[in-house]
Parts: structure tokens; sequence; C-alpha cells
């Protein structure tokens, strides 16, 4: 029995529909827009600086936050991971632009975890030629201060611990195609 592949014009399902439902609240970007494409600013090849992001209206309880950004449509079975900082504290309401480029950007006793570059910060979209990718930057609200995570820990642990202490996500997509 074989399967035939998909065809090219259907993409990755996002891997937020498949975990369990966490009520939403906002996020905002002067430097994205949500569904727009991303700016050469925030491009691997070209600034390879963070945007800045700010979010509100996340539950009653949140005790810290972690942010991600996530390319589904990578040509992997992962996905690929762009960024991935943990251990922001509950006061935290935004990330500054260019705040992803070293721990010392982020507030707190936050920190990078090595995304899939691999490296311990942001690296912007940076898809093979083909159609365009899409950027999920997550800001997740946690029932935890801090994961007990460590910098080396892989992507995928991050991600069930994220999933274990969400108490809401917000979430933000972007598209960038190789010109």
């Amino acid at each position: 029995m074989s399967e035939e592949a998909p065809a090219m014009s259907q993409r990755a399902p996002l891997p937020y529909e498949f975990l369990p439902p966490v009520p939403s609240f906002e996020l905002t970007s002067t430097d994205l827009t949500d569904g727009g494409t991303m700016p050469a600013a925030h491009v691997h090849s070209d600034g390879n600086e963070s945007p800045q992001l700010a979010w509100s209206g996340f539950p009653a309880g949140t005790r810290g936050f972690a942010v991600t950004c996530y390319d589904p449509d990578a040509p992997t079975a992962s996905g690929w991971w762009h960024w991935i900082a943990v251990d922001l504290p509950a006061d935290a309401t935004e990330l500054a632009r260019g705040a992803g480029g070293s721990d010392d950007g982020l507030p707190g006793a936050a920190f990078h975890v090595r995304n899939d570059f691999p490296g311990h910060r942001y690296d912007g979209a940076a898809p093979p030629p083909g159609p365009a990718h899409r950027y999920l930057f997550v800001v997740h609200a946690l029932d935890v201060p801090a994961l007990g995570l460590g910098p080396d820990t892989p992507a995928a642990v991050v991600g069930f611990h994220l999933t274990a202490h969400a108490v809401g996500r917000a979430l933000l997509t972007v598209e960038y195609a190789q010109p």
C-alpha cells in the first residue's frame, strides 16, 4: 500500500490546533501585522532582529510567560523553531525590538533555549525557495514562574512543558518567502 504525497498547495496543520484548548489573549506588534508578510528586518539573511511584541488580557493567575517563534512549513517532520524564550516574569507585557538577540534583552531571569539553527537567540525566517512559510509568534501564559529547563533543552521538551503549564496562548502569524 502506498500513500500519495500531499499536493504542494496543502500546508502543514498548525500545531496549536491539536493541543488542549486554553483561553486566548491579545498579542500585538509594532513590527508585524497578523496575516501579513515578515519585514526584512526580521529575516535571517537580512536584519535578523526579533520583532517588538506586546501582550495583554492574559488569564488571571498567570505566573510567567514564554515566547516562541515556530515555522510549521519547514521541510521537516517537526517544523523549525526560530525562537524560544522562557521564564519571563508575570509582570512582563512586552519585549522590545531586538530583545531576542541575547539573554541580556530579556526581563528578569528569562533566557533563551537553543533554537533549531542552533542558537540561543532569535533567528529569523530562512525558508528554502518556494511557497511562503508561516511564522507563528506565540506568547504562552503559564501557571508557573519558571519551567525548570536549561538552555540546551530540546525544543520538543520545551513544547511539552509549555503545553502542560499553559493557562493561555496568544498567537500572531506572518509569512515569508525567499524573493
